[in-house]
């Protein structure tokens, strides 16, 4: 039989061990640059406020969403291009603002909170070395397109597969009224695209946004002036219960977006990808100059 004393002490370590379990945040994230940097800066940053963090970073983007829904981890960063297309399966063609505002309330039927969405959008994109866009005087789509018609001098390099997709190289042909012949488009391995467009092979190349050989590699991604291209804001999103118990997760997150756009994110996934920092001085480093840490 237990002593009182011995209860007491007993049943005080179950209460301790109860509060630390409830005071760790599981944080997920996906197997690329962008999101090991996304998830070890959250990680680092509840660590900071005196959060017990299991980070649970690397897993593919399937895997993620099913461990939110099911409960195995609690807050990770998403696109909402991503949520809307390929987890919600809404086929309707939003912009930006009703991107957000749709995947917000289709997630939270499933106890899944959308935070604030930074201004980091990782989308598709043209780009073009910027010394040869500043000489030919190509900013938008829409010039691309006009020098398209007027001179048909210019290459592109695309992968298979937004080639041939339906929301891909055909259909935006046709939102800004020009036509490359099949002999024009170079189709290639996505990582095969930079290295074509900086040794000058192709005149244009396909993207994403904030990949950090752009700024590395001086690059110029084309603006989309008829927003052809899906938005693919990148925002936090914590599971409803999370925020319930712990209100200023929700509040770290919040500050942490605002400070992310396209060239931050660039930026940091070039210090990474091109520079060969760690994920995790990188991710501490920006904190820092942010004055989160």
């Amino acid at each position: 039989m237990f002593s009182n004393f011995a209860k007491s002490l007993f049943a005080g370590a179950v209460m301790l061990a109860g509060a630390a379990q409830a005071n760790e945040i599981v944080v997920g994230g996906k197997n690329f640059t962008e999101q090991q940097l996304l998830s070890s800066m959250t990680a680092q940053l509840l660590e900071a406020n005196g959060f017990d963090v299991d980070n649970r970073g690397g897993m593919g983007s399937a895997a993620v969403r099913q461990a939110m829904e099911n409960g195995q981890i609690d807050v990770y960063w998403e696109y909402t291009g991503t949520s809307l297309i390929t987890y919600n399966k809404v086929e309707e063609k939003l912009n930006a603002a009703d991107t957000y505002d749709r995947v917000k309330q289709l997630d939270a039927e499933k106890g899944i909170v959308w935070l604030d969405a930074s201004d980091a959008n990782n989308t598709y994109a043209l780009a073009m070395r910027k010394a040869q866009a500043e000489e030919l005087g190509i900013e938008t789509l829409s010039d691309f397109a006009a020098r398209v018609n007027s001179e048909n001098d210019l290459t592109l390099a695309s992968n298979a597969e937004w080639y041939a997709r339906p929301d891909g190289l055909k259909p935006l042909q046709a939102e800004y009224g020009f036509e490359l012949s099949r002999d024009q488009v170079k189709r290639m391995d996505s990582g095969l695209v930079y290295e074509a467009l900086k040794n000058g092979d192709v005149d244009v190349g396909l993207v994403f946004a904030t990949d950090g050989r752009i700024p590395a590699f001086d690059f110029v991604t084309l603006t989309d002036d008829k927003g052809y291209f899906p938005a693919y804001a990148l925002a936090p999103v914590v599971r409803d219960e999370i925020l319930e118990a712990h209100p200023e997760v929700g509040e770290l997150l919040n500050t942490l977006s605002a400070k992310l756009d396209d060239a931050t994110m660039a930026r940091l996934n070039a210090r990474v990808d091109v520079e060969r920092v760690s994920i995790e001085n990188v991710a501490a480093d920006f904190l820092g100059e942010a004055g989160m840490m």
